[in-house]
């Protein structure tokens, strides 16, 4: 059954790809674009195949990698320790909740300028740009999980006289769980797209990196090959963190979703 629902899904994604590469060449065609202006599958294909070959893709991969880890679990980890004290803690939250309201909606971008002056250039811009894009939409989700978990059995709880520290781990963390999730995964959204933003800022190596030197030089067939990179690294990033979903509801004994 299982191996039904994995060779589906790849059936799937395939013929998704073969429609999206038919309808890029079909544009090129009705559109008449030159090579110049907009490469053809052909060429992207053999931009790619080149840039594995000399492993430039993965030395960028890699550090890109490296970034949007560090980023996104320095920020990841604190949203969901904080968003589960100030979810027990609504009073406070009412206080700080206009102020995440207000940063939140600025592009993490917008505070470039800033960060290069506190952080110089190399890795830093682009770690600080992905902790600022991942935090606030775990910490959002975890705040509402924690206030959806039914009062009753968190009375219950405290009767029983349960430690706060082993009522945060052992009952309210996997209860806000789905929720925390849901933020993890947009996390990951938000934190990929932005990385690619934060190495614009002079960094010089990443697959941000990659697609501006490609642009200076008019090489707009190695550009759309690191577009094409980022958009399956992207996906694999989110499958991943849907397999780890999957695990921690086995664990948990909750059901897991398709």
């Amino acid at each position: 059954m299982k191996r039904m629902k994995i060779g589906k899904k790849l059936v799937n994604f395939l013929i998704g790809m073969v429609a999206l590469v038919f309808i890029w060449q079909v544009i090129i065609w009705v559109g008449g674009y030159p090579e110049a202006l907009l490469p053809s599958p052909l060429s992207v294909g053999k931009a790619i195949i080149v840039l594995i070959v000399e492993g430039t893709l993965f030395e960028h991969m890699q550090v890109s990698l490296g970034r949007f880890l560090a980023g996104y679990f320095l920020a990841v980890i604190p949203a969901i320790l904080l968003g589960m004290i100030l979810g027990r803690l609504p009073r406070i939250w009412q206080v700080i909740d206009p102020i995440v309201q207000v940063l939140r909606p600025v592009s993490p971008v917008a505070w470039s300028p800033f960060i290069v002056l506190w952080f110089g250039i190399g890795n830093m811009p682009a770690i600080v740009i992905i902790f600022i894009s991942a935090f606030f939409p775990v910490l959002l989700t975890t705040v509402a999980g924690v206030n959806k978990i039914e009062r009753s059995y968190l009375k219950i709880a405290e009767n029983l006289e349960i430690k706060k520290v082993k009522l945060m781990v052992k009952f309210i963390f996997p209860a806000a769980f789905p929720s925390i999730v849901s933020g993890m995964r947009l996390a990951v959204g938000t934190g990929w797209i932005f990385l690619v933003a934060g190495e614009m800022v002079g960094a010089q190596s990443g697959l941000g990196f990659l697609i501006v030197d490609a642009r200076n030089t008019l090489n707009l067939d190695y550009v759309l090959a690191g577009i094409i990179f980022i958009g399956v690294s992207g996906f694999l990033l989110d499958r991943f963190i849907s397999l780890f979903e999957r695990w921690i509801g086995k664990q948990w004994g909750m059901m897991a979703r398709a």
